[in-house]
């Protein structure tokens, strides 16, 4: 008989593909995991953030037990709700404050500036209620995004001042789902050191900021108790031609050089920021050839996603890391240690609109996962849906499957996703 004591952990919007990599972790046998609110609660439709955080705080007031840790791997809401759970039920947590100037795109890049030069592209706030037109200063091409979104949500490419008009006007009409319940949470937090530049701004306001060059790729690691530790490098790979994500990969192919540079830039920058007991993952641009690295933005949280790919090549997924600092430990990941030498996400995507008539089955899945080994399929559609129903999707594609692969090459990588999404029979009726 296990006379270990079980750990209560409460995960907001937890869903059964990150439940089955969280009974993965080391000592999950001691912990038991509870959901906390729904994934269409924190990610469908309108945000209704002080309803959710009153909703979450009923659930936890009427556990019959100790609450462990309250945990989360989704974007805002929830990487903002966690550390304000985290505060009320006295449990260790992300700091708050750090998480918001991460959160804030426009506060984000005012502390970036502050440490990193020419590691920032020239930005500016766009004036969504007066003239159309681009900050002083910055050249097209550019993007435009709203100063709080995810998942690329309402992020634009602009190359002229036509794309610059009907990008802002996109962004009017959609700005509020996720930038009024932002504005709520900055609202109620007294002791947020907010500059006046970001108070004004708020968070219905849209970031302008050229577009950079080079190859995406990404830093992911923690801090406790003040101490940077970055994990690991990652590469982001986009469909050609297109600023849609194809696949994610682990470890990054880059120059040693490189990587180098994105761990010292993100140390730098997390520490300034001042984010502390919290996972994060930085994204960037690099440029192989010279060396520069550029930052494109910070997220302060555990990055799900990535979690697969650190289990195929390390051996213990990054879901250990962020239940470690949830209960007020200092994390340490084993290297190298893993079934696989490389792992990705890829992103199976349709790049116009349609009504899904067809999924493929479980049980097609599962013939799948056991004729390529190392796979891992999760279909993102329902059938009857239409793609741009969808919530969370970037401005150019609706994703189709999500594919993980581990490999021992690159080659290895493209050729069982290709097997994968061969086998793979979506249905679509165009209207």
């Amino acid at each position: 008989m296990n006379s270990h004591k079980i750990t209560e952990i409460f995960v907001l919007g937890l869903d059964e593909p990150n439940l089955r990599t969280l009974r993965r972790v080391p000592g999950a046998d001691h912990y038991r995991f509870h959901p906390l609110l729904s994934i269409p609660e924190l990610q469908e439709g309108e945000i209704p953030i002080a309803d959710l955080f009153d909703k979450a705080v009923r659930e936890l007031d009427s556990f019959d037990g100790e609450i462990g840790a309250i945990v989360g791997y989704w974007d805002f809401p929830v990487s903002t709700m966690v550390p304000l759970l985290c505060r009320r039920y006295g449990l260790p947590g992300p700091d708050l404050e750090g998480v918001i100037k991460c959160e804030h795109k426009y506060w984000s890049r005012l502390e970036q500036r502050q440490v990193l030069d020419d590691e920032v592209p020239p930005f500016g706030l766009v004036d969504l209620d007066g003239e159309l037109e681009p900050p002083e200063g910055l050249q097209f091409p550019m993007w435009l995004k709203p100063v709080k979104s995810f998942s690329s949500e309402l992020a634009f490419k602009v190359s002229d001042e036509g794309e610059f008009t009907e990008a802002v006007e996109r962004i009017r009409e959609g700005i509020e789902r996720v930038g009024k319940p932002f504005q709520y949470l900055l609202d109620q937090i007294p002791d947020l050191d907010m500059p006046p530049e970001v108070e004004a701004a708020g968070a219905l306001s849209c970031l302008a900021e050229e577009s950079m060059s080079g190859v995406q790729a990404a830093t992911e690691g923690f801090v406790h108790d003040g101490e940077v530790v970055v994990n690991g490098a990652l590469d982001s790979i986009d469909y050609p031609g297109r600023s849609s994500f194809l696949r994610h990969q682990y470890p990054s192919q880059l120059p040693e050089a490189v990587v180098r540079t994105m761990f010292d830039v993100s140390r730098r920058v997390i520490s300034r920021i001042g984010l502390d007991n919290s996972m994060f993952s930085i994204e960037f641009f690099c440029e192989p050839e010279s060396g520069r690295v550029r930052v494109l933005e910070i997220n302060p949280r555990h990055s799900q996603s990535h979690a697969e790919m650190f289990e195929d090549v390390d051996g213990v997924p990054n879901h250990h890391c962020m239940l470690e600092l949830g209960l007020g430990r200092r994390p340490s990941m084993p290297r190298g240690e893993g079934r696989h030498r490389i792992s990705a996400k890829w992103y199976h995507r349709r790049f116009a609109d349609a009504v899904v008539r067809r999924v493929p089955s479980k049980e097609e899945i599962q013939e799948l996962e056991r004729e390529i080994p190392g796979i891992t399929v999760n279909v993102v559609p329902d059938e009857g849906q239409r793609l741009s129903d969808m919530d969370a999707q970037d401005s150019y594609s609706y994703e189709l499957a999500l594919v993980h692969v581990g490999a021992d090459s690159e080659a290895e990588l493209k050729e069982k996703y290709q097997r994968a999404i061969d086998a793979l029979k979506f249905e679509f009726e165009e209207e």
